[in-house]
């Protein structure tokens, strides 16, 4: 059975519904309240999950396809450039993790943009803390790897766009 660049592109918007389904679940039912490195994380498989939609919906040509699968890519490797940072910070040394700083709300509020959107992206002590694990993998080493997948799959789709018009 062939499955069509059409469902590919469905199935990458829907591992990006699922995962963000599942840290709202961690942070509205489990109490496991996002750090500002999380919440980029969500940004990217927002924008991922996006464009991935519609790439499904639009079922594009070689062309498209070339250009969904780029724009994918682009967004993965954001979101696994964020996330290896937090695994990063998570396996400094007690005496080396950065002081837990204000959070996001707080930053929008009362520091400019350019600085809010540069301390996220530095992260805090509360991005070194592991307070949930699933088979031995916190939720940054998670993300982590469905960012690595979901690159993946957006190369693989750019990579095998069809040759020639009307191609599956």
């Amino acid at each position: 059975m062939v499955i069509s660049r059409r469902l590919w592109f469905a199935l990458g918007a829907s591992a990006c519904a699922f995962l963000l389904a599942s840290g709202y679940y961690l942070q509205y039912f489990q109490g496991q309240e996002p750090c500002p490195l999380c919440l980029i994380q969500r940004g990217f498989y927002y924008g991922f999950g996006a464009l991935f939609l519609v790439a499904a919906l639009h079922g594009p040509g070689r062309g498209g396809t070339i250009a969904y699968g780029i724009g994918g890519l682009l967004l993965a490797l954001g979101g696994a450039g964020v996330a290896t940072r937090q695994v990063w910070l998570q396996h400094l040394p007690p005496d080396k993790v950065p002081a837990c700083g204000p959070d996001l709300f707080y930053m929008l509020e009362n520091f400019p943009l350019v600085r809010t959107i540069e301390r996220l992206f530095v992260g805090s002590g509360q991005c070194a803390e592991v307070k949930w694990r699933f088979l031995g993998f916190s939720i940054a080493e998670w993300s982590l790897g469905w960012f690595t997948a979901l690159a993946l799959l957006a190369l693989w789709l750019a990579w095998r766009a069809p040759r020639r018009a009307g191609a599956a």
